[in-house]
């Protein structure tokens, strides 16, 4: 069973940043892609940023030039860069990991930007 572990987030102000990183039970060259979701209370899961395993990327309109998503080969993770945080982008942030038309999750971490 994949297993992903997300850490990196926490508390901080509007304008500041945070790195997320996600830990890969097995090595992330065996992905067809993984990425980063967020979900806010009431709502569905959100797909903010995506890398392909031919290191294509992909972001949700509201974080382009703000976020980057990269990943270390070395480590089999997945970061998550995100600067210029704004209050909206405030919620459980996920990891993600696709093969095969199956998704693997992380628990998430919460994220938090005070205004």
């Amino acid at each position: 069973q994949v297993q992903l572990v997300e850490s990196g987030g926490g508390l901080v102000q509007a304008g500041g940043s945070l790195r997320l990183s996600c830990a890969a039970s097995e090595s992330i060259s065996s992905f067809d892609a993984m990425g980063w979701y967020r979900q806010a209370p009431g709502n569905g899961r959100e797909l903010v940023a995506t890398i392909f395993s031919d290191g294509t990327t992909r972001y949700v309109n509201s974080v382009k030039g703000r976020f980057t998503i990269s990943r270390d080969y070395t480590k089999n993770t997945v970061h998550l860069q995100m600067n210029s945080l704004k209050p909206e982008d405030t919620t459980v942030y996920y990891c993600n990991a696709a093969r095969r038309f199956r998704n693997y999750w992380g628990q998430g971490t919460q994220v938090t930007v005070s205004s």
